[in-house]
């Protein structure tokens, strides 16, 4: 076979996933930044709430294009993946657009991975939140 489908979340369920998330957000007393990519980890939403830090922009991005590219969350997932490996853990920060820190996670749908969502702007445990209230959205 010399091709294949894919899926893709689609900007209406990715703008809905990013109100869930500033949701849950405003209900944590934050501003956050949030940025959903598609499978390849192209932006198809973004939202910056206001008073959200300037660098949450960027890190949002790079949590979802992070979360799309393994689909794998960031954060504890990732630590884990590569702590024990020296060689990985000191090259993965090389990647281009690659970020650690909790709050991006893969969007799965039927076991396939259709997007990823990034969150910024809080301590990551509650940007990792206000990604699961997106990604409970769809749930």
């Amino acid at each position: 076979m010399t091709t294949y489908n894919k899926l893709t979340i689609t900007l209406s369920t990715a703008e809905k996933m990013a109100h869930a998330a500033i949701e849950k957000a405003n209900k944590l007393g934050l501003s956050i930044a949030v940025t959903i990519v598609d499978e390849s980890g192209i932006p198809k939403f973004f939202a910056r709430m206001d008073h959200a830090p300037l660098i949450a922009v960027d890190a949002s991005r790079k949590k979802a294009i992070t979360a799309a590219g393994f689909g794998l969350p960031t954060g504890e997932a990732w630590f884990c993946f590569i702590k024990d490996d020296p060689i990985l853990r000191e090259g993965v920060h090389d990647f281009n657009d690659f970020m650690l820190m909790g709050g991006g996670m893969p969007i799965v749908v039927n076991n396939q991975l259709v997007g990823a969502i990034g969150i910024s702007g809080g301590h990551y445990e509650k940007d990792q939140q206000c990604a699961q209230a997106a990604l409970d959205f769809i749930k």
